[in-house]
């Protein structure tokens, strides 16, 4: 039992939960900020909902994924020793997987009681990512599928805190939308001559690698206002602005990495780059929070 779960946990690549928690967690704190302002205690259930909702939610999704791709995974040389096509884990564990994922997902959103909404949303949010699942087959815009379905996290996160809508979720939002979405796309530049063999649908299929690489680049600049538009809307200081710059680059040296020509360190700015943008954006937004540096109230 447990190597199977160890397994799994390998299946969806555990560890990748890294890019889009920071992210949740640094919306929950401002949520948390405006709730002290207005002197709304803290939950450290609300702590512990964000947590789970965001690891079996994720997880859920990512086990889905693979299922669905598990016959193109067995076609592709670059995916076929994956878990599934290569036979080390059964079709029926990971759909087991889904379903204690799905079940736990939901119950999970609990925690945010009396606040509905999370509840409410959950069959809808969880039926968005698995739909990513699919996007390949019919648009070559299935990148920012993804980076939909993650940017879900920073605005799902305050509405389970507020029970409301506002301007920082959704700029924080927008900066999970172009970045995802970017870097998804040089991450499919690896499979360009089998998406067109196969007839599925990427952005580098259809105009060819040096074209969606600036592509990306393009996104990432989007990006980066966006992430300059929640420094000024959510009143964050120094610290914050300087991580934008650090921000900026680090995707500079990520573009530099990859090259129409030379898609070999392709993983290298995939997972280690955004790793630390990722992580560093959270660490730099607590600063800005716990410093007391920002332009409205610290969160002490």
């Amino acid at each position: 039992m447990w190597t199977r779960l160890r397994h799994i946990l390998e299946m969806i690549r555990f560890s990748h939960t890294l890019f889009a928690l920071p992210f949740a967690l640094l919306a929950a704190c401002l949520a948390w900020r405006q709730n002290l302002r207005e002197q709304i205690p803290f939950r450290l259930q609300e702590l512990l909902g964000i947590l789970l909702c965001m690891v079996f939610a994720r997880s859920t999704a990512m086990a889905f994924n693979r299922l669905v791709d598990r016959r193109l995974d067995a076609e592709n040389p670059r995916t076929a020793n994956r878990h599934l096509p290569a036979g080390i884990l059964s079709v029926g564990s990971v759909v087991a997987f889904c379903l204690i994922g799905t079940v736990a997902f939901i119950a999970s959103t609990l925690l945010f009681l009396p606040n509905r909404w999370p509840l409410h949303l959950s069959l809808p949010l969880l039926a968005f990512l698995c739909g990513y699942s699919y996007a390949k087959r019919f648009t070559a815009l299935c990148h920012y599928w993804l980076g939909g379905a993650l940017m879900l996290s920073p605005i799902a996160t305050w509405i389970a805190i507020r029970g409301e809508l506002a301007w920082p979720p959704v700029l924080l939002g927008l900066v999970i939308f172009f970045w995802i979405g970017g870097f998804d796309i040089i991450y499919a530049c690896q499979d360009a001559e089998f998406d067109q063999r196969r007839r599925l649908h990427s952005i580098p299929a259809r105009v060819g690698i040096p074209a969606s690489l600036k592509l990306a680049l393009m996104s990432h600049i989007f990006m980066l206002a966006c992430l300059f538009a929640l420094w000024r809307t959510a009143e964050l200081g120094p610290i914050f602005l300087a991580g934008i710059i650090a921000v900026a680059l680090l995707l500079a040296f990520e573009h530099w990495l990859v090259r129409p020509d030379d898609l070999t360190r392709v993983n290298l700015a995939f997972f280690h780059v955004n790793a630390v943008i990722s992580v560093g954006l959270l660490l730099v937004g607590l600063a800005d929070l716990w410093l007391g540096v920002s332009r409205g109230a610290p969160l002490q």
